[in-house]
């Protein structure tokens, strides 16, 4: 007889079970409540099938619909999974490639037989895919070995499957999925135990684009079928809310009806700031100003252009030299000169970030220990050559602004430092009215430094946000392995906006080996020389994206204070023209941001295009207003209007209009 397996639950208790027991079958011998509501389990932390036997001693939790985070990703999963058979079911000859779940649902892509998927395809697969999981097929697991796998596929057509197959390690057991007994995909899983456990009423397909095979132009163009999937209908119901919420609020769409950007194919992933757009970003860069310079920050300005042996050594050329524009050092006049340089020695390249630009400035001179912390600040143009297929409105651009800093401080001044960072981030953050989380992200596999310099500089994040008192449950705090940059941990701020998304925006990395690789260095109290720790840091993380987040996040009623036009002062008769310029003439004297409307048209038309254009204030002026002085003032999202004088209209105006103090 096998010997028995020892089982530990997390409340500690043991169960002793034969090999090949399942963690179902746990969960039945608890009781029939746990049956029922168990959908996976980790076996010794790993993500498992339910119905997957144990062979060997384990800690063992049992998963539910509870623990969402699991319960979503295995739900997508399978989304997935149905979604890649249904189609083959309808379309046959269609071939499968792959189908990842995503944070809010999933995709697959396809090779159709006939011709590319459309829209109008989607009812169709939907309602197959509700088939399925009416079927209640049973999803099996079964190791395979490449030669198996490569087989299959070719004799199935799958091409495309076939190919990934022919890399995956040779002699490594690989596993497969069924649906029933009729069709399978090549997957690591897990899986819940059949396709009924689904919510046929959790899901929709949402729309389809194309997608090269395996993200590389040069291959051949696919089909990608979108889906959202969740736990029940209620989640699904709650999440297209937010979509359509978020469709109103495409920063895009009201940067159009704002007058406020476009973007263009001329110069693709750039952005074209118009006079109203640029007023805002004026703002917020004197806003920051004003911050920076109350923290003991001194503002630099850097090349755009620095030559390819200084990216080289301070290790950008290697990891990002595919996203940097880069340009040869000269180029030839004439044809007989040659052709064009081509050792990296040669180039030239626009800036992709400010750091290194940064350490040259800090070299400029010999420093002293006396001399830190030298907090260095610089709204630094950057450019990035980012794929097509990724830029996104201002959200993902190739040329970008960032309020970007470098702290160069002693070891002993680190975690003050940081903290400092986190009280102010804390309070730029709050007065546009946002909440947040923190989370510090640990060093990734690939990475410069010891792990004694690693071990360090986490421990010195870690402190700092706990002197600020911020690793709290309140704030969100998490922490991320693996997610750090190659050469520093990172704190990140994750912003939450007006309809529960968030944006990670604002980062401090703590750096020890930049300095090292550039050569940057002070002399210590002890007459020797020192490398100092640099400090990369961010709030909004570009103008570009917080601009737009701004916007979506206020659904483009921005605060006074930051509103390019903050009032209109517009007629209903032409009589009133010449108070209405008094007016405005007065708003002006006193720092408003206003413009008139003398047009002759209603006064609806005139309130619903400054509404449209969301203006805040609108002061509406008639011939009796003129005759007393007064005006209507109308704020923008409410319906009625308060008679005031023109003095109180100003005095209010202008307390609305004033920034927030950062004192």
């Amino acid at each position: 007889m096998s010997e028995l397996l020892k089982i530990t639950l997390p409340d500690g208790s043991l169960r002793e079970v034969a090999p090949g027991t399942t963690p179902a079958d746990i969960a039945a011998a608890i009781g029939p409540g746990l049956a029922k509501a168990a959908i996976a389990a980790r076996v010794d932390g790993e993500l498992r099938d339910i119905t997957r036997p144990l062979t060997a001693d384990a800690q063992l939790a049992l998963v539910t619909a509870k623990d969402e985070a699991d319960a979503l990703d295995l739900a997508r999963h399978d989304f997935a999974h149905l979604l890649a058979e249904a189609v083959q079911a309808l379309f046959p000859g269609t071939q499968i490639t792959f189908g990842p779940s995503t944070d809010d649902g999933f995709y697959y892509d396809f090779a159709p037989k006939d011709r590319p998927f459309t829209d109008e395809d989607l009812p169709a697969i939907e309602a197959k895919m509700r088939e399925l999981i009416a079927a209640n097929k049973p999803l099996r697991r079964e190791e395979w070995s490449r030669e198996q796998l490569i087989s299959r596929w070719k004799q199935q057509g799958e091409t495309f499957k076939a190919e990934w197959a022919a890399e995956l390690p040779e002699g490594e057991a690989l596993t497969v999925y069924w649906s029933g007994d009729d069709w399978l995909d090549m997957c690591r899983g897990p899986h819940l135990a059949s396709t009924g456990k689904l919510d046929p009423q959790a899901f929709k397909l949402t729309r389809v684009s194309g997608a090269y095979w395996r993200g590389d132009q040069k291959n051949a163009m696919l089909s990608r079928i979108y889906g959202t999937g969740w736990l029940n209908k209620k989640q699904l119901d709650a999440h297209l809310t937010r979509l359509e919420e978020a469709a109103k609020r495409d920063h895009r769409k009201l940067g159009n009806e704002m007058d406020l950007f476009h973007l263009q194919a001329e110069a693709h992933g750039s952005v074209f700031w118009h006079p109203k757009g640029y007023k805002v970003w004026r703002e917020l860069e004197a806003y920051m100003r004003r911050a920076i310079d109350d923290a003991g920050y001194r503002e630099v300005k850097t090349p755009q252009v620095m030559d390819a042996r200084q990216w080289e050594q301070s290790g950008h050329w290697g990891k990002y030299r595919e996203n940097m524009f880069v340009i040869p050092d000269e180029v030839p006049n004439t044809e007989e000169e040659g052709p064009l340089v081509s050792n990296d020695a040669d180039w030239m390249a626009l800036k992709p970030m400010n750091c290194p630009a940064h350490v040259l400035i800090f070299r400029q001179g010999i420093k002293s220990y006396r001399d830190l912390p030298l907090r260095l600040y610089e709204n630094g143009c950057c450019h990035r050559n980012e794929p097509h297929g990724a830029l996104h409105g201002l959200m993902r651009v190739r040329q970008f602004t960032q309020d970007d800093a470098h702290i160069f401080c002693r070891e002993d001044q680190i975690v003050s430092e940081v903290q400092a960072f986190c009280e102010l981030a804390d309070r730029i953050y709050k007065d546009f009215g946002f909440t947040y989380s923190i989370k510090l992200a640990l060093r990734p596999e690939k990475r410069f430094g010891s792990e004694e310099m690693w071990d360090k500089a986490e421990s010195e994040l870690r402190d700092a946000v706990v002197r600020a008192g911020l690793a709290t449950e309140q704030y969100g705090w998490e922490e991320l392995p693996g997610e750090g940059a190659f050469y520093a941990p990172k704190l990140e701020w994750h912003l939450t906006d007006a309809i529960g998304r968030t944006w990670q925006v604002g980062t401090i990395q703590s750096d020890r080996v930049l300095p090292e690789r550039l050569d940057a260095s002070y002399i210590g109290e002890d007459g020797e020389k020192h490398r100092p720790v640099m400090l990369h840091r961010a709030i909004f993380g570009s103008y570009e994206r917080f601009i737009g987040i701004l916007i979506e996040h206020f659904a483009g009623k921005l605060p006074t204070w930051l509103a390019p036009v903050q009032a209109v002062v517009a007629t209903i008769v032409s009589d009133a023209d010449d108070y209405a310029l008094d007016a405005v003439a007065k708003l002006k004297a006193a720092g408003i941001r206003v413009e008139s409307d003398l047009r002759n048209e209603k006064i609806n038309y005139k309130v619903r295009e400054h509404s449209l254009q969301k203006v805040p204030y609108l002061l509406v002026v008639g011939k009796r207003e003129a005759e007393e002085g007064t005006v209507a003032i109308r704020t923008l999202g409410e319906q009625q209007q308060k008679f005031v004088s023109l003095d109180e209209a100003i005095a209010l105006l202008k307390t609305e209009a004033t920034a927030p103090d950062l004192r």
